[in-house]
């Protein structure tokens, strides 16, 4: 339960950093996408059920605060959650390149599928520009803030479960 509202916390706080304080910072030309910072992470900690859970809860927060197809954010962090988290059984959380790489992988996902949903259908096809001006830029924030963030939220992860792994067993004992 203790875990599960940490990470309820961790979505909701990077959605209002995501949402309403970064933009707002003059010198980011983009915001850097901590949404799917924390729904990796959890994914990633926590196997495909749980990353899918979160990673919809946060497609939701976005859903709801923005306009466009409702249920695409849902859809695309969810995936992302899930995906993340059946792949974490080939990869070690020891190591930074290959989650970072994972993260980049992800987000360069992410907004190739924002531009075709919500800039194709509309009829704006200049991916060279949208490119440049929008995806590398979040890139490098996101990959920037992965390095950041990913070990203390692996860590803070990790010891929850760690938490909770261990007051199950005092439950089968007693």
């Amino acid at each position: 339960m203790r875990r599960s509202l940490v990470n309820i916390l961790l979505i909701i706080l990077a959605f209002v950093l995501e949402t309403s304080v970064f933009p707002f910072i003059p010198f980011l030309v983009v915001s850097p996408n901590l949404l799917l910072i924390v729904v990796f992470t959890i994914g990633y900690v926590y196997g495909e059920f749980e990353g899918a859970i979160y990673g919809i809860l946060g497609g939701l927060l976005m859903d709801v605060f923005y306009s466009g197809p409702f249920g695409y954010f849902t859809l695309i962090l969810g995936w992302i959650g899930f995906i993340n988290g059946f792949s974490s059984r080939f990869y070690d959380d020891d190591y930074l390149f290959l989650p970072v790489f994972i993260c980049a992988v992800n987000e360069l996902l992410y907004n190739v599928l924002l531009f075709g949903v919500r800039f194709i259908l509309r009829g704006k096809t200049d991916f060279g520009y949208y490119m440049k001006s929008i995806i590398l830029p979040e890139l490098m924030l996101t990959i920037i803030l992965t390095i950041i963030l990913y070990k203390p939220i692996l860590a803070l992860n990790s010891k929850l479960k760690k938490i909770d792994d261990s007051k199950k067993g005092v439950k089968l004992i007693e």
